[in-house]
């Protein structure tokens, strides 16, 4: 087998699912690999780990154990950088579809989410389509979204003939979707089609108690990638990080945590944090 660039991690999958059911006899002499550095684009191999002990964190758990094993179609919403893919994965990797593509489609980027030459849903075809930002959609593309969804069917481009699919569809936001009906920018029809179950993922302002060990997840995570030990934070430093608001969420205390570790020396001190955030 064989993968083109950029590697598409659910068609990486799918060949190792093959290989393992499939393998290939060994050779008779392998050359041995060379160790290789881990890349960050390893780390989408694997759904990363949900961090946090908060209620809010904890209800967020629930209802994707809950709602994971059905095949209701999902709305997560929340604030940028507040980890909605990450709960559709869990979503998909916790429900009968895991084995079966997982795919994403970024709703403000595209024109059309179904009539390409082989669009999102036919890819998604068997797995779960994540349609992320589709508050930003337009409404052509919205009609056909809908039309997908109420017939399960979708027509390629050039052709007038439907293909049936079978999707279970993931939807995210960080608008107010009935704000965008009100102004006429979101068909109502189809909200009530995607949001079935509403997911809410808090801001992380909203559980800033996660903080520490979002931070130790970061730390022992990137000094890993760097290939060094991981480095102390000092207690007053994590407070200040708590008293932090945040406006980019866990994917801005990312950032910071890689800045603090490349700009501080043995440890992350108070000092390191006002200086570099």
């Amino acid at each position: 087998d064989y993968l083109t660039k950029p590697i598409d991690m659910n068609r990486l999958l799918q060949s190792i699912h093959r290989t393992i059911d499939n393998p290939a006899p060994a050779p008779a002499c392998a050359p041995a690999a060379a160790p290789a550095r881990r890349s960050r684009r390893s780390r989408n191999m694997h759904t990363e780990q949900i961090i946090g002990t908060s209620p809010q964190m904890e209800h967020v758990r629930q209802l994707i154990d809950k709602v994971a094993p059905c095949e209701a179609r999902v709305l997560i919403t929340g604030e940028n950088g507040t980890g909605k893919e990450l709960v559709a994965r869990w979503l998909h990797a916790k429900s009968s579809r895991a084995a079966a593509p997982f795919v994403e489609v970024n709703c403000a980027a595209i024109p059309s989410a179904i009539k390409q030459r082989k669009g999102k849903f036919e890819q998604a075809d068997g797995g779960t389509l994540f349609m992320d930002e589709i508050g930003d959609m337009s409404l052509a593309a919205q009609a056909k979204v809908l039309r997908a969804l109420q017939e399960n069917k979708i027509c390629r481009v050039g052709s007038d003939k439907d293909i049936d699919v079978d999707v279970r569809v993931i939807a995210a936001t960080n608008k107010n979707l009935r704000d965008e009906i009100t102004k006429g920018n979101f068909r109502e029809d189809l909200y009530h089609r995607i949001g079935v179950i509403v997911v809410r993922v808090p801001a992380l302002r909203d559980h800033a108690q996660d903080v520490p060990l979002l931070a130790d997840h970061f730390i022992r995570t990137i000094c890993a990638e760097y290939g060094i030990p991981p480095k102390r934070i000092e207690s007053n430093a994590l407070r200040e990080l708590q008293a932090m608001r945040w406006s980019g969420n866990i994917r801005e205390l990312r950032n910071v945590i890689e800045r603090l570790i490349i700009l501080s020396e043995e440890r992350i001190t108070l000092d390191d944090v006002k200086t570099y955030c």
